[in-house]
């Protein structure tokens, strides 16, 4: 079985590469919960809807997050009543952008929960109902939420992970990242087995930070994937410096830590014996081995499906060398 580390659309990508070499039911993907968000009464899931509509082959592949040929009828009528909503009020919010077929994802899993499910549970019955025959966990069945501290006007101020991500665009500079609830959340059922009894743990090629940060955060998580260290392939998100999608590479300069192969090699030495890079990085694969884990030099770019099965087939045959990889900093 392989268990991977997963957030939204790096990992989505990669995932559907992985399934393209191993046998569906072979792989539980745990995805990240932190950058859920409640908007117009709904509970939305972008990392775990996203992996969905991603490996149901309906993903906007122009967004990389929502559905194809998508419609947006409601955020437009919506957006009448933007005006006539008082400052503090949320009603008439249209920045987190809604299609109305994605809408029904929404409402299901609204109503599911508010039945008193679990949302392992319900996530369960999303996949399934999409047809999809690999196991998708949520890190956590409890509320963890990702908040983040900016600076604005010269000064700072905490503000939820889709403030910062979506309605900021990512445009403003980070002195602070948490994770409120962790500290009481438990893992989801089924996460810990996943990694004790995987061949191969895969921490995919996601933000370190703010997508695989948050699974981290979780007890027992972070000590499960530990005890697996020499089975723990990581990929990294970040190639020449720069991130592939999103703003990994500035979170990790402006929280202190190297925007490079190097940087993304140190915090995930204590968890990972192996770090797979680009091409672009080969010649950074000396300092990450300083660091404590073996590197492996490969096309990490995934511009297609069959990219994307390249790049599984290096990292499970990765994994089988990772036993004969020093332990880094901080490693047992």
């Amino acid at each position: 079985m392989i268990t991977a580390l997963a957030g939204g659309v790096g990992a989505a990508r990669f995932l559907t590469g992985l399934l393209a070499v191993v046998a569906p039911t072979d792989v539980t993907a745990i995805v990240n919960t932190g950058d859920d968000v409640e908007l117009h009464g709904l509970h939305i899931s972008p990392d775990l809807d996203t992996v969905t509509y991603t490996l149901a082959n309906a993903i906007n592949p122009d967004t990389g997050w929502g559905l194809v040929d998508e419609s947006w009828s409601v955020m437009e009528a919506l957006a009448r009543y933007q005006p006539q909503a008082p400052v503090t009020s949320s009603a008439g919010i249209t920045w987190f952008r809604l299609g109305d077929r994605d809408l029904a994802t929404h409402l299901y899993r609204t109503r599911r929960l508010d039945e008193g499910a679990p949302l392992s549970r319900v996530t369960g019955e999303i996949v399934a109902a999409w047809g999809l025959g690999l196991h998708v966990l949520p890190m956590t069945d409890d509320r963890v939420e990702t908040r983040v501290t900016v600076m604005e006007t010269g000064q700072e101020r905490e503000i939820g992970f889709q403030d910062y991500f979506v309605a900021r665009q990512h445009s403003v500079p980070i002195t602070g990242v948490r994770f409120a609830g962790a500290d009481e959340a438990e893992p989801a059922p089924g996460v810990l087995s996943a990694i004790a009894s995987a061949e191969v743990v895969v921490i995919c090629p996601s933000n370190p930070i703010v997508s695989i940060g948050p699974l981290r955060s979780i007890a027992g998580i972070e000590a499960g994937i530990v005890s697996r260290r020499s089975a723990t392939v990581a990929v990294s998100p970040i190639i020449a410096g720069a991130a592939v999608k999103g703003p990994a590479d500035r979170m990790l300069a402006e929280l202190g830590h190297e925007p490079s192969v190097v940087g993304v090699a140190r915090l995930y030495a204590p968890i990972a014996a192996t770090l797979v890079i680009d091409n672009l990085d080969a010649e950074l694969a000396p300092a990450v081995e300083a660091e404590g884990m073996r590197c492996v030099v490969t096309q990490t770019l995934m511009h297609g499906p069959v990219d994307a099965a390249a790049l599984a087939k290096t990292v499970l045959s990765a994994a089988g060398a990772g036993a004969d990889s020093p332990p880094g900093p901080g490693a047992p």
